[in-house]
């Protein structure tokens, strides 16, 4: 330890040399088959926990939900306990992994993909720009045992950390981003700062080498943006943007309906950014930047598990929930609902579901609900 520059403390890793000697695996924290949802140390949904790639591999694990509590790139601090706060605040008094019944479809995708909490990743938390390469190395030791990283933030500035680390295994280029925002994230700075939560986009572009057209928005709402020189920019690099007025106009089904296309055109993988602005306030008021006129839950829900679904989802994030914001305590209670929904997506992909936009029969009412 004291050969370690003070610099540098917060990224050393612990030694475990001298720990007891443990087979690799996920390791599940729950003394108890069932306890209260308030009981117990907190994972996300109470999946079991890894610590090393050699668990990864050992456990065979599809994916893995890793923490990213940075938040010094925002006006509005407190992002950096987003992690925690979607990972602690359930609400159900008996919920299990092994409980979850998705209430559409009637899937448990639980039982289909196995997924594991991954702690969280080293953050300066004086320095956002050093945060960047720490995100990025355990976002990419995930990709690079097969799994799906789900990374909770934290602010926005971690796209740029989370899709460059896929990036690294599955090739620059290759993916196609999905940024569920308010806002367009695509100055190139701000106050002379290239790493921050309204520049991942640029940075993805420009740093990373994403094709503009891979580059796809919803939910495009702010009256602070963009304004007409990076509006142009944004058309120039041939992003696909679809601002609220769109929703309006044709109603998200038909737009996630064209997200679906514009995905399947450009690439092979397609990677979720969800800020949590992209709901309304009235949904999810615990954020540095709200905007009113948003999505609702039910629209969001229903576009995120269809895009895990129909296309070849490997990472995803939520980000800026901000919960000393949050009275209700719904901003995180959605934003691991979101999670949830994308899950359940994947695990309907994984089982080769075919059906456009699937929900149960008999829950959609399309069949007679059989008589006991």
């Amino acid at each position: 330890m004291s050969e370690t520059p003070e610099s540098e403390t917060w990224r050393l890793k612990v030694d475990r040399s001298l720990s007891p000697r443990r087979d690799p695996g996920p390791i599940d924290l729950r003394r108890y088959y069932v306890q209260p949802a308030y009981s117990g140390m907190p994972t996300f949904m109470g999946v079991p926990l890894a610590l090393t790639q050699e668990d990864l591999r050992a456990g065979k694990v599809d994916v893995a939900v890793v923490g990213c509590p940075v938040d010094s790139s925002t006006g509005h601090r407190g992002a950096a306990f987003g992690p925690r706060a979607i990972r602690a605040d359930e609400r159900y008094m008996y919920a299990t992994p092994e409980g979850y019944i998705h209430s559409a479809t009637r899937i448990n995708p639980f039982n289909i993909l196995k997924v594991v909490d991954y702690g969280d990743a080293a953050t300066d938390p004086f320095d956002v720009a050093r945060s960047m390469e720490p995100i990025r190395g355990l976002v990419r030791e995930i990709a690079e045992v097969g799994a799906v990283p789900v990374v909770l933030g934290g602010d926005h500035s971690l796209l740029w950390p989370s899709v460059g680390g896929l990036s690294d295994v599955h090739g620059h280029g290759s993916i196609a981003v999905v940024h569920f925002d308010a806002h367009p994230d695509c100055h190139d700075e701000i106050f002379g700062h290239k790493a921050t939560h309204t520049t991942p986009i640029r940075r993805l572009l420009t740093d990373e080498r994403l094709p503009g057209p891979n580059l796809i928005q919803v939910g495009l709402r702010t009256a602070t943006g963009p304004d007409d020189q990076l509006f142009n920019w944004m058309r120039r690099a041939g992003m696909r943007s679809h601002f609220m007025a769109e929703v309006e106009r044709i109603g998200f089904g038909a737009v996630v309906d064209k997200v679906v296309e514009e995905v399947k055109a450009v690439a092979d993988h397609v990677y979720l950014s969800l800020d949590i602005d992209v709901l309304d306030p009235a949904y999810a008021p615990g954020t540095g930047t709200p905007e009113p006129a948003g999505l609702t839950t039910r629209e969001l829900f229903t576009g995120l598990r269809r895009l895990a679904h129909e296309t070849n989802l490997i990472g995803m994030d939520v980000v800026e929930v901000a919960p000393h914001l949050d009275p209700g305590y719904t901003t995180a209670m959605n934003a691991r609902r979101a999670v949830f929904e994308a899950l359940t997506g994947l695990a309907m992909n994984r089982i080769k579901i075919s059906t456009e936009n699937y929900a149960n029969p008999i829950v959609a009412g399309e069949v007679r609900f059989p008589l006991a």
